[in-house]
């Protein structure tokens, strides 16, 4: 029987992934509770979150630190599964989190790899294998995000460690869906980078990409990742030229005036 101690609060956080809510959700039945912050979905993301829980919280985004800093709050247990939408519990991670918390965590946060699949196929380099993000199993109150807009940081007052298992991944759809979550996640890279005072170099729209693309294919294997490994990094050379392009037009205001114009 799970003692009070080992009860686990599984966090989702949310912003319209109708095509994923429904599995990843699927995949978290066997916690305790399941939390899910949405912030304010215009698709069915709310409307399927409920079928699997009545603790559905509506937060304006601030960015994804501070969000999922919001989202642990609501959990009612002491340790926090934290889980994206395009994300899979499978049940081998499920079962060593539970074996992991009767015997005493040797640890107040753990990391969990994740397998990535793209363009149909698991992708075991490219530097997205094992990809490890933030630990996503960890005790609540040990640990905290930075309030960064994207790409956030933690702080741990405690131990770290590793689990075996892993979970599954499906970041992007198709190319088109990469396009769609590159957009976004370029601005708002490039709005952090505003913020931390980053200055825009020229050289940064030509040498950052190649380099994200001789890393990624070469330096990390992509290259045997067959035609999925060439389009990965084809495309990540392209969100860090996009990424850069940002920081310049905000740099020079010109992102400013664009916004101005169109609302003459």
């Amino acid at each position: 029987m799970t003692g009070p101690r080992n009860k686990v609060s599984a966090v989702v956080i949310a912003y319209n992934d109708e095509p994923n809510i429904r599995a990843c959700l699927e995949s978290l039945t066997w916690a305790d509770e399941i939390i899910v912050v949405d912030s304010h979905s215009t698709d069915a993301t709310e409307k399927i979150s409920r079928e699997f829980t009545d603790k559905v919280y509506q937060h304006d985004f601030h960015g994804f630190g501070r969000l999922r800093n919001e989202a642990v709050a609501h959990a009612s247990y002491e340790w926090v599964f934290s889980l994206d939408t395009d994300e899979r519990a499978t049940q081998e991670v499920r079962e060593e989190i539970k074996r992991t918390l009767a015997r005493g965590p040797e640890a107040e946060a753990y990391f969990v790899p994740r397998r990535n699949y793209f363009l149909g196929r698991a992708i075991r380099h490219s530097g997205w294998y094992p990809d490890y993000r933030q630990p996503q199993l960890f005790r609540k109150g040990r640990l905290r995000y930075r309030e960064d807009l994207v790409h956030e940081g933690f702080e741990l007052d405690g131990r770290v460690g590793y689990l075996k298992a892993e979970v599954l991944q499906y970041p992007f759809r198709d190319i088109d869906h990469y396009l769609q979550k590159v957009n976004r996640y370029a601005g708002l890279m490039a709005q952090r980078m505003v913020q931390q005072g980053t200055r825009f170099r020229t050289h940064q729209l030509v040498t950052h990409p190649l380099y994200t693309f001789a890393k990624m294919y070469v330096a990390r294997l992509g290259v045997l990742d067959g035609m999925p490994g060439l389009i990965l990094a084809g495309l990540y050379a392209y969100y860090t030229f996009a990424k850069y392009a940002r920081l310049w037009e905000m740099s020079s205001g010109r992102e400013w005036f664009a916004s101005e114009r169109s609302a003459l």
